[in-house]
Order: structure tokens, then sequence, then C-alpha cells
């Protein structure tokens, strides 16, 4: 019998989302990954790197009238923030999937807000 396994932290693992009614924020104990007021996003896109593992490597960006929150795929809370901004009209699903496939450095935008 060998020693038990447990997950290994991943680097996803430091970040905390916090979601309101009206801010989507990402924290990490290190540095603040931004804070964006949900009802002014304009743009929202996947940001993929060639930082990974070691560090995140694709990240879901916010973008508002005045900030930019990015929030690391894999981390706790990533999920429900996609739940929330994938519900916007003509959000691109075609480019999550060709960010998920992607191991370039590239950008993939996912929604604009149509002024």
């Amino acid at each position: 019998m060998g020693i038990p396994r447990t997950k290994s932290a991943q680097p996803e693992d430091a970040y905390i989302v916090n979601i309101t009614e009206s801010i989507i924020e990402c924290l990490h104990p290190k540095w603040n990954f931004g804070k964006v007021k949900l009802n002014v996003i304009h743009t929202i896109k996947l940001v993929n790197t060639n930082e990974g593992p070691w560090l995140p490597d694709i990240w879901l960006t916010l973008v508002d009238d005045d900030n930019i929150c990015r929030i690391p795929h894999g981390s706790k809370g990533f999920d429900q923030v996609y739940d929330i901004v994938s519900k916007y009209d003509n959000f691109n699903f075609d480019n999550v999937t060709q960010s998920m496939s992607s191991t370039d450095n590239e950008e993939f935008l996912l929604w604009t807000k149509n002024y």
C-alpha cells in the first residue's frame, strides 16, 4: 500500500473570484486582477499565454468602461462567471472552442457590446 495521493496544487487554486449582483472581481494573495461592473462590461475575450503549467495560461478577460478583470481558467469561480457572460446575445462559442484547443499566445474575442 502506498501513500494516498492528493490533488496537487495548481496555480489557479490561489485565485479568488467574487461575484455580486453588480461586480465581478478576481483576487490573488499577492496581486489584484481587477474588478468590473457587470452593467458596463463592453468586451469579453479569452487570452491564451504560454505561461502554463507554472502559471495560468488561459484568462477570461472582462473589460468595462474603466477597468479590466482577468480570471484564470480553472480557478474557483471561473465557471460561474462564464455561465453569466455566455448568456449575452451573440456570445461567440466558436472562439471559446478555438481558445481551448490553442497553444499559441492569442486573444479570442467572445463578445462586444453593441452601442
